[in-house]
């Protein structure tokens, strides 16, 4: 997996000051995205483990809420193997970091069992993090007093709660 970008003290991607890896690659391409370049899934730089170091580093600083992944779309088939990894290493390494993830897919079908997007580690990346932004950007939706979403249509979802209560069938 490649990553675009890697923003340090973001406060526009999630709550507190956090970390935010934006992952290459998105076959979405909505209209109007503000990250087009992220849609190449070579775009930016290789995803090693010194990258993931420094970002635990980072995080590990004490001044961070937590850490929000982005893109691009974490959800794409060929980045999911490697975002689950980034988290489980801030959940072992960084146990009091929340962790947010954006996706232009659609948590109740793109990435439910048999939905376009899900593979086997798709569960064990929503059970893992805090808060999912699902849906795709839409420009005749776009609405920039909205916190943390673009458009009207995107949903901020507490993943604990939501999971606690309607556990996924597998």
């Amino acid at each position: 997996m490649n990553v675009g970008q890697i923003m340090i003290a973001d406060a526009a991607n999630g709550p507190g000051r956090r970390v935010s890896i934006f992952v290459s690659g998105c076959t979405n391409r909505c209209e109007g995205c503000f990250n087009e370049e992220t849609w190449d899934f070579a775009y930016g730089q290789e995803w090693t483990a010194e990258l993931e170091q420094s970002v635990i580093d980072e995080l590990s600083l004490g001044y961070y809420q937590g850490l929000t992944i982005l893109g691009g779309e974490p959800f794409e088939l060929q980045n999911q193997q490697t975002v689950l990894q980034i988290i489980r290493r801030v959940r072992r390494d960084v146990p009091g970091a929340d962790i947010w993830v954006y996706t232009g897919c659609i948590y109740d079908t793109d990435l439910a069992p048999g939905g376009r997007r899900y593979t086997e580690f798709t569960d064990e990346i929503l059970d893992s993090i805090d808060v999912l932004v699902d849906g795709p950007f839409m420009l005749p939706l776009k609405n920039i007093s909205l916190r943390f979403r673009g458009s009207e249509n995107q949903r901020i979802l507490d993943m604990k709660e939501l999971r606690r209560h309607t556990p996924v069938q597998r």
